[in-house]
């Protein structure tokens, strides 16, 4: 399991150095070379994001004792993938200036109002995406949880299945004790009664022989 993170984990981090360099050269460039490299970026970003998420998906395969490490590297990469698309998003605010003056004809000169316009609307939009990355981190470690205890309980319900499986072996022996205790209960008086019957029918024996000896005198 930790190999198969350990290979999505080279790959993002290659991935997002690599991001991390064309996001410093779209300022610098113009015209069709700078539309071409804001869309290698968009598609890369894609990409991370894809990679984060088969990442996410290997955590939690891992057992619950060892996922800690591994939950703290992927809340260092999620951060790291909010600062990358909040750098992109202010990368981005000159080649939208550049395609607008293009298209109204403008010569370059955007308005200062403008500008601060779109810079308030980037910090809302980084804003709103730290809020949805924390709200996310609450579910996944709301997950993480509830999946504990339902291991907890999975375990507790097997300790009371072998505790019952105990319960019925020990009434089927203490069913046969009593059934070979009653046996020889049964023989024993049976035993009691072939003795008084015998100890009867010696005395009565002995008696007949005195009777009859007697007698003959």
């Amino acid at each position: 399991m930790s190999a198969e993170f350990q290979g999505y984990e080279q790959d993002y981090g290659v991935l997002t150095a690599e991001i991390t360099n064309r996001i410093g050269k779209v300022p610098k460039l113009s015209g069709e070379e700078k539309k071409q490299m804001v869309m290698n970026v968009e598609k890369q970003l894609e990409e991370a994001k894809e990679l984060l998420e088969q990442m996410d998906l290997e955590v939690r395969e891992i057992p619950a004792q060892s996922r800690g490490m591994y939950s703290n590297r992927m809340r260092s990469y999620k951060q790291e993938m909010g600062k990358l698309e909040a750098d992109f998003k202010r990368s981005r605010i000159a080649y939208s200036d550049e395609v607008r003056n293009e298209l109204l004809g403008d010569d370059g000169s955007s308005s200062e109002s403008q500008r601060a316009h779109l810079l308030d609307n980037t910090e809302k939009l980084e804003r709103s995406s730290r809020r949805l990355e924390a709200g996310y981190q609450i579910a996944v470690e709301t997950e993480q949880i509830g999946q504990n205890v339902l291991e907890n309980l999975s375990q507790d319900r097997e300790k009371i299945q072998r505790a019952r499986d105990r319960l019925r072996e020990t009434d089927t022996n203490l069913g046969k004790s009593s059934r070979i205790l009653t046996g020889m209960l049964r023989r024993i008086i049976q035993n009691r009664v072939l003795l008084v019957v015998l100890g009867i029918i010696i005395v009565f024996t002995i008696i007949l022989a005195v009777y009859f000896s007697f007698r003959g005198h």
